[in-house]
């Protein structure tokens, strides 16, 4: 296509390791819906996931650490009574927001898609 970038990964190494790299660090079914709930705005735990659904608390934080681990959350522990943590996304997560921004779009229109479709495949039977 005109003025768009192709990827050729292909016999190279260090982008094929790069690609592998991201991957692995997002992987898993979570961790970007866990970065997108952040993009906005600081949340605390249950705030979290009430705005995923569907993920357990033993989930949620194993996740919640590997993203800390990485650099891409911050936890905050605020001393009031109770203590109240709150998750953010750090100016390194923020990074990723255009990537989790196109994944969002892409997914949207890939439900159309598919909808169209199979309520097409539908009419014609």
């Amino acid at each position: 296509m005109p003025g768009r970038k192709a990827l050729h990964l292909e016999g190279r190494s260090g982008d094929m390791l790069a690609l592998w790299d991201a991957l692995d660090i997002l992987n898993g079914k979570w961790k970007i819906a866990i970065m997108c709930s952040l993009i906005e705005k600081k949340m605390r735990f249950k705030e979290l996931q009430r705005d995923i659904g569907k993920i357990t608390g033993k989930m949620l934080s194993k996740e919640l650490k590997e993203l800390e681990m990485n650099e891409l959350l911050k936890r905050t522990v605020h001393d009031t009574k109770p203590v109240t943590i709150e998750y953010e996304l750090t100016s390194y997560g923020m990074s990723l927001e255009k990537v989790i921004t196109e994944l969002v779009s892409w997914g949207l229109n890939h439900r159309k898609r598919i909808f169209k479709k199979r309520h097409t495949d539908k009419k014609n039977r």
